[in-house]
């Protein structure tokens, strides 16, 4: 079976980055029921959250730490682009900012943005 790539402008992923990601890890565990797997980040974890009756992970919570430290405290989206190197010049021509390095995650790259209004999301260009 084939997989196939994601629709351009959908959201392909949530993450939620705060300087005690245990602390708000448990507390969604027990507010929305998700159920926790833990990601060996070297040296502690971030954690990707699995709906109750689900197997995928639908979202992540991490600490606000080394590649993270300067991804703001709110919930993340990450929308899919066609090029993330002609969508991050185009934010940056609109007044946008390019808040952190294009990073890689999972089969793709993305890189947090600020628009020209100080609200921030991922791009993120999927390689599948």
């Amino acid at each position: 079976m084939t997989q196939q790539k994601p629709a351009i402008g959908s959201i392909a992923w949530r993450d939620l980055t705060v300087p005690n990601a245990d602390i708000v890890r448990d507390f969604y565990a027990q507010v929305v029921g998700w159920k926790v797997e833990p990601i060996d980040m070297g040296g502690y974890s971030d954690y990707c959250m699995v709906p109750p009756q689900g197997s995928a992970p639908e979202a992540g919570v991490c600490h606000k730490r080394g590649a993270n430290a300067a991804v703001p405290s709110q919930w993340l989206m990450y929308v899919i682009v066609a090029n993330l190197d002609a969508s991050l010049a185009s934010c940056k021509a609109l007044g946008g900012k390019q808040l952190t390095d294009v990073r890689a995650m999972g089969d793709g790259l993305f890189s947090v943005i600020e628009d020209p209004a100080g609200a921030v999301l991922a791009l993120f260009e999927s390689k599948a």
